[in-house]
């Protein structure tokens, strides 16, 4: 037997074969190739890869909805099952097109193996066995196409039970979406009832709220006419006239004690000046902002130069005396330590002691504490001042610097340049200057660390104070006790 080969119509004389009967419908315009392989097995030229099997997007749909339906909502699954439901008809249709087109390929292999059959016997020799050949690929053709028939009425099947499924699924779906939608219209009305609820009795408050306040308003109103009326009973006038002769009087005691003080400083000083033993006395105001001053009072008086002076300070009751270290000079300015405390001297000369001790506590100085509240408000608080001594030695400068005390840290500076600037530390000392003449009232003394200090002039008493108290106040807010050289060292009763 001789194969078909390519120029099968041109060995074949024309006018031996006959022409196709009319009613054949071809349903392309081109006869379709075909390959053979092993033992001439007709084998099927290679579809289209842009079309997929209908297994292949059965089984990729199913994979997709079974793994996208755990993390789906139920709205959106019922959208993927009606969806699926749609691809299923889809699917459906094409193989029913797949089957109508399967059909019409039974008739045209049917007519053309006809056709074959019917020039089997009028040509012979060679062309005679290509025409049974022909009729041969023509048979196991319709063999193949047969099972593919098979294969497209069990892909049928598959789709119907998926479309089946599916519909099912997306039935379940909708009651699910049914359900969760009557549910939440059923909290939606709970949630109504309940703010209906909260607005009643909202209003039944405020009613309630208006009634019990018209209530009190009016009560209020009774109580103030009884007060007036009580008022006008007791003649009001004179209880004014009572409150101004009671001020009148507080403000004339006043006066009487700090006249009566005067008065024992004075009998205090009177007594001093008769006693004759006492060869010194101490001269200037028991008071803040000024400074007390050692006078001689004979001519048998050594000279101070040559005497060994120690002022100290002690308390109100005298049983706790301080030791004012440095304070050797024969003029000493009170600081805000000194406030409340009697201030007392020694005067030793050729073994001789003399004690000299104020008449009274140091009194505060007027309207300081005032000023220093004010100033507490601000954070940074700056004073002008002059250096006179760094570390121990005269400064030669009178150039104006500005001492800076703040919350944290004391700074000095000389416009924009910083000469000191330290944090609140134990190792820190500031106290009034002890010694140093008229001026000593105006300087105080300020050791930044252990191997820098300052003697600083302000511009005033008040100033001067204010510093030292602002200082004192800000380190203990850092738990820091602020304090001159050796304060608060008791040297006994």
């Amino acid at each position: 037997m001789t194969r078909v080969s390519r120029d099968f119509g041109d060995t074949m004389q024309k006018e031996n074969v006959p022409a196709v009967a009319a009613d054949v419908v071809f349903a392309s315009n081109r006869f379709p190739n075909y390959k053979l392989g092993a033992n001439n097995q007709i084998v099927d030229a290679k579809e289209d890869p842009k079309i997929l099997a209908m297994k292949e997007v059965v089984a990729r749909e199913t994979a997709q909805l079974l793994e996208q339906q755990k993390r789906l909502s139920v709205r959106d699954l019922a959208s993927k099952f009606e969806k699926g439901l749609a691809a299923a008809a889809k699917l459906s249709d094409e193989a029913k097109l797949r089957e109508a087109a399967s059909l019409e390929k039974h008739v045209l292999l049917k007519k053309l193996r006809d056709a074959l059959e019917s020039l089997k016997g009028r040509v012979a020799g060679r062309n005679k066995d290509d025409v049974e050949e022909a009729i041969a690929m023509v048979e196991a053709l319709a063999v193949q196409l047969t099972q593919r028939e098979g294969e497209l009425i069990q892909e049928k099947s598959e789709v119907k039970k998926l479309a089946n499924f599916l519909q099912q699924a997306s039935e379940d779906a909708k009651k699910l979406v049914d359900e969760e939608r009557s549910f939440a219209r059923a909290e939606i009305e709970k949630a109504r009832a309940a703010v209906q609820r909260v607005e009643e009795a909202l209003q039944e408050q405020e009613r309630m709220s208006q009634a019990s306040g018209k209530q009190d308003v009016d009560e209020l109103m009774k109580e103030v006419q009884e007060a007036r009326r009580i008022k006008m009973l007791h003649q009001p006038s004179k209880v004014m006239d009572m409150e101004h002769e009671l001020q009148a009087l507080r403000t004339h005691l006043a006066e009487k004690s700090k006249h009566s003080l005067l008065l024992q400083k004075e009998l205090a000083r009177s007594k001093r000046a008769e006693d004759t033993t006492n060869l010194y006395e101490l001269d200037g105001t028991e008071a803040l902002g000024s400074y007390l001053r050692i006078q001689p009072r004979s001519n048998r008086a050594p000279e101070l130069p040559t005497c060994s002076i120690q002022w100290y300070r002690v308390s109100s009751d005298g049983g706790k005396k301080e030791l004012i270290s440095g304070a050797t000079k024969s003029v000493y300015a009170p600081e805000p330590f000194d406030v409340g405390r009697t201030l007392q001297v020694d005067i030793i000369s050729d073994g001789q002691q003399i004690t000299l001790t104020t008449s009274g506590p140091i009194e505060p100085a007027p309207g300081l504490g005032s000023y220093v509240e004010a100033l507490v408000r601000k954070h940074d608080i700056e004073f002008n001042v002059v250096i006179t001594q760094m570390n121990g030695i005269d400064h030669p400068s009178e150039s104006i610097h500005v001492l800076h005390v703040g919350k944290m840290r004391i700074k000095l500076c000389k416009g924009k340049i910083t000469i000191a600037k330290e944090y609140y530390s134990t190792t820190m000392q500031l106290c009034g200057v002890r010694g140093g003449g008229n001026a000593a009232a105006q300087a105080l003394f300020w050791q930044a660390n252990k191997g820098l200090s300052f003697v600083l002039a302000f511009e005033a008493e008040r100033e001067r104070n204010a510093a030292i108290m602002l200082a004192r106040r800000f380190a203990f807010d850092c738990n820091i006790i602020l304090a001159g050289p050796d304060d608060r060292a008791p040297l006994g009763a």
